[in-house]
């Protein structure tokens, strides 16, 4: 599935076999379609520079990856979600009503894959401070997480 880097539209970048850039991006729209990899290990570590906290904000939010009247669940919401699922871990998740199966992650750093298909990662539309909210699942557990916005994560989206 595709990997989006938290923010960004449907542009390209998050096929997975998009090539990469190491060039921030300083509108919210890059003007390519690469995956913009970040070396640095400390904050921000994102995609655009000056980062933009209303890029994934509801139906209407810019570069909103969903369908037309779709929008990206909240951390609040999620959290509800996986509150309501029979186990806390990717069962749980496939056996949810979004039926949640597990992904692979894209790095910030490096442009490469991780996960192998033995997590689960779906970004939400929250921020916290420089980083935003994932759902992260495993065969033992589950939870919510904040990490940067470079990484590419799939997305879940719901019906406004």
């Amino acid at each position: 599935g595709d990997l989006f880097q938290w923010g960004r539209g449907e542009d390209g970048h998050q096929i997975s076999t998009s090539t990469t850039t190491t060039s921030l991006s300083t509108t919210d729209a890059p003007a390519n379609t690469l995956f913009i990899k970040v070396f640095s290990t400390n904050p921000p570590n994102d995609w655009r520079n000056p980062q933009n906290n209303n890029l994934w904000q509801g139906v209407n939010g810019l570069n909103n990856p969903c369908p037309y009247g779709f929008r990206l669940p909240t951390s609040t919401e999620l959290i509800a979600e996986r509150t309501s699922w029979t186990s806390n871990n990717a069962a749980g998740a496939f056996a949810s009503t979004l039926k949640l199966p597990m992904t692979i992650g894209r790095n910030s750093n490096d442009g490469g894959f991780f996960g192998g298909q033995t997590y689960g990662y779906y970004w939400s539309s929250t921020v916290n401070f420089s980083f935003a909210r994932f759902l992260y699942f495993s065969s033992s557990d589950a939870g919510m997480y904040s990490d940067y916005r470079a990484y590419g994560f799939p997305v879940r989206c719901l019906k406004d």
